[in-house]
């Protein structure tokens, strides 16, 4: 099968791209950016001339030099640039072990150079143990920077061409037999922006593991793996149960937790994997118990807390759900290890033939001049990563179980709200208050007694502070985003806040602490007779109840405005990167099928493949497996098109298609598609890769 295109961005200044890089190492936490290809190019006219071009690429092998040399040999034609010829390629691709920058140096014609670089900038000499780590890197970034199908991560970076990495069983065992090696260094690599403190399960590898094991299916190989570490470190029993599940060995992987926890009671990977464990059997209860425990354990940990509140949320414990969710420890987001590069004098996107299908290739043109509401440009939680996407996930989840109305109510049972705060002061000035029990255990005793939350405050989430969205709300409201010719704005604006009540703020201990109350605040003679038994609310998570006022405000516009339309029987015009933004925000609110609603009619305008995802989601829940091939075809494609080639969501799809249909039925499908031969093979390639593992139902 033919490679993707090699994109290209040309420099300024000759190797400029590598000097940034070089700056660049001695900031890198984690796994480190993609691979770096730098080419200097020169013209064949004139022998003089020379030019420097670069693109990031991930999941080329990198065990060795003489596989690196390779893949820049593979660059030297390039069918769109005739006029110049490749006189030097080098490629840089980091050990995040070692925290070294492996380059191989290849002249042409002439020979290879092989060395490694540390974060002063100082040459080293390379090692087979520093390949080997390099290569195990190189698996990691490929899954890590892959692409679910989105777009979304393609659309960071530039110019990044994206490999499989394992593409066969030998790669396999090369790649499981340098994990086993380097397995307890993996807390070098650090871990997701949930965990805190990584650790021998909780870090960059066991993830990548994880993500290999259930892309591909390879069940017993993880089995296999997994069990000859348990024997070096108790703790890898909880990866070895979630992939014992995963492959329907529930009743091996129960015993397994029984025996795991004798041993290492306090364990919160253990019980976090038995509690989500009888959470799917619906024994809540049990969950619960288990979900106490984990926090017991890791009391600083968010991962803890959160599956804790998921399963009071599951046991419509609402006000214990709220109070747990605001014990939650709140990490600042940190993303990946972006490459940092200097401004490009071009950049060259090339396509080739195979990937070109006109419903993709005409989407590119529709960009060009839609109009984006700025009242949907500003819905914040778009943007929330980590500890506060997930957080926010669960408060959306309360909020479709019950109403905002109710969970207003709820709000003011557990939280101080800020009017009742200035009464019970007034009233009770001079008055000592009586100690109330420990906040941080209300939620395991199961009572809602609580007390201040200590001095975990955020006043600033994600960059925006109350009263910029304050300021923000104020202008939506004088712009709301409607259709002129059909429905006048301020009806619409009317109806949303009736339907919708804007939260009043909570006192945060931030402010109790502070003591600058506004003396002249009006109090009102209501007793708050429940005062002493509630909890102050952390100033992230008032933010969040904000933040999901304004979710909810603009989808009741735009639901209003959509059944107002069909009433009279009129048009509702949006362009597609309002639709997919609208879809994105009912996906958010948990509801489905407006989110889906909104993906097709952004379709109808133009190719997404944040819409198409979306679409593909509700086709995979219901079954309907002739339009998920149908989407995954046009997923593929368009990937292929910028340069990927690998997906590990996508290839789960259709692993999990050939499970149940069979591939001969999946090819066939695929095959009976009205579209050209060349973007059909490109699916055709992720069912040969089932075939390649083995996976069940490839052979028939």
């Amino acid at each position: 099968m033919v490679a993707p295109a090699v994109p290209e961005i040309v420099e300024e200044d000759i190797e400029s791209a590598v000097e940034n890089r070089n700056e660049a190492l001695q900031t890198l936490r984690e796994l480190g950016p993609p691979d770096l290809v730098h080419l200097i190019k020169q013209s064949v006219k004139s022998g003089n001339k020379q030019i420097g071009v670069y693109h990031h690429v991930t999941g080329v092998d990198a065990s060795s030099s003489a596989s690196l040399a390779a893949y820049v040999n593979t660059l030297t034609y390039n069918p769109h640039d005739k006029s110049n010829k490749v006189v030097s390629g080098l490629y840089c691709c980091y050990n995040a072990f070692s925290r070294l920058d492996m380059r191989v140096d290849v002249k042409i014609p002439g020979g290879v150079e092989s060395y490694c670089i540390d974060e002063r900038g100082d040459k080293r000499e390379t090692t087979d143990g520093l390949w080997m780590e390099t290569f195990l890197c190189g698996v990691l970034r490929a899954y890590a920077y892959a692409d679910d199908g989105s777009g979304e991560s393609i659309k960071k970076i530039v110019g990044v061409r994206r490999f499989d990495p394992i593409t066969t069983t030998d790669m396999e065992h090369k790649f499981l037999d340098a994990a086993e090696r380097s397995f307890f260094k993996g807390l070098q690599l650090g871990s997701e922006p949930e965990v805190q403190v990584p650790n021998h399960v909780s870090n960059h590898l066991t993830t990548g593991l994880i993500n290999y094991i259930h892309t591909t299916g390879r069940y017993t190989s993880g089995i296999n793996l997994f069990e000859k570490l348990r024997t070096r470190d108790p703790e890898v029993a909880s990866l070895l149960a979630r992939v014992l599940i995963s492959a329907d060995e529930e009743v091996q992987a129960v015993k397994l937790l029984h025996d795991a926890i004798s041993k290492l009671p306090m364990d919160y990977s253990l019980l976090g994997c038995q509690s989500t464990f009888c959470q799917k059997k619906g024994r809540l209860d049990w969950a619960l118990d288990c979900a106490k425990r984990g926090v017991t354990a890791a009391p600083s940990e968010f991962g803890t807390w959160a599956k804790l509140a998921e399963v009071y949320v599951g046991l419509e414990q609402w006000d214990l759900a709220l109070l747990t969710l605001n014990s939650c420890p709140m990490f600042t987001y940190q993303d990946k290890d972006l490459p940092r590069m200097p401004e490009p004098q071009r950049i060259l996107l090339p396509v080739l033939p195979e990937s070109m299908l006109d419903e993709i290739d005409d989407s590119q043109d529709a960009y060009d001049g839609e109009q984006v509401h700025p009242s949907l440009r500003k819905l914040h939680a778009a943007g929330y990563r980590g500890t506060f996407l997930k957080a926010y996930s669960l408060l959306t989840e309360i909020t479709a179980k019950i109403g905002w109305d109710q969970l207003l109510r709820i709000r003011s049972q557990v939280f101080v709200m800020e009017e009742e705060y200035r009464s019970e002061k007034q009233t009770s000035m001079g008055k000592k208050s009586s100690s109330n029990p420990n906040a941080s255990t209300t939620a395991l005793r199961g009572t809602p007694s609580p007390r201040p939350n200590g001095d975990k405050v955020n006043s600033q989430i994600n960059g925006v502070t109350h009263e910029q969205r304050e300021e923000d709300e104020d202008e939506d409201e004088k712009t709301l985003h409607v259709e002129e010719e059909n429905i006048s704005p301020p009806n619409n604006a009317t109806i949303a806040n009736e339907s919708i009540e804007k939260p009043e703020h909570t006192i945060t201990s931030a402010e109790v602490k502070s003591g600058n109350d506004d003396p002249s605040t009006p109090v009102t003679s209501q007793p708050y007779t429940h005062f002493h038994n509630k909890r102050l609310c952390e100033r992230w998570l008032d933010n969040l109840f904000m933040v999901l006022y304004e979710d909810l405000r603009i989808y009741t516009i735009w639901r209003t405005d959509m059944a107002r339309a069909q009433q009279d029987s009129s048009s509702y015009h949006k362009s597609a990167e309002e639709w997919e933004i609208l879809g994105e925000l009912a996906e958010r609110l948990h509801h489905f099928p407006e989110a889906v609603e909104a993906y097709q009619s952004c379709l109808r305008i133009r190719f997404s493949p944040k819409a198409m995802r979306g679409v593909l989601k509700m086709y995979e829940e219901k079954g309907r497996n002739a339009e998920v091939l149908q989407a995954m075809i046009r997923l593929i494609a368009w990937q292929y098109r910028w340069y990927s080639e690998f997906s590990p969501a996508l290839l789960r799809t259709i692993r999990k298609l050939i499970e149940s249909e069979g591939a001969v039925k999946v090819r066939s499908i695929v095959q009976a598609t009205s579209l050209p031969q060349p973007v059909l093979d490109l699916t055709h390639r992720y069912v040969e890769l089932c075939a390649t593992f083995k996976s069940s139902g490839s052979d028939g």
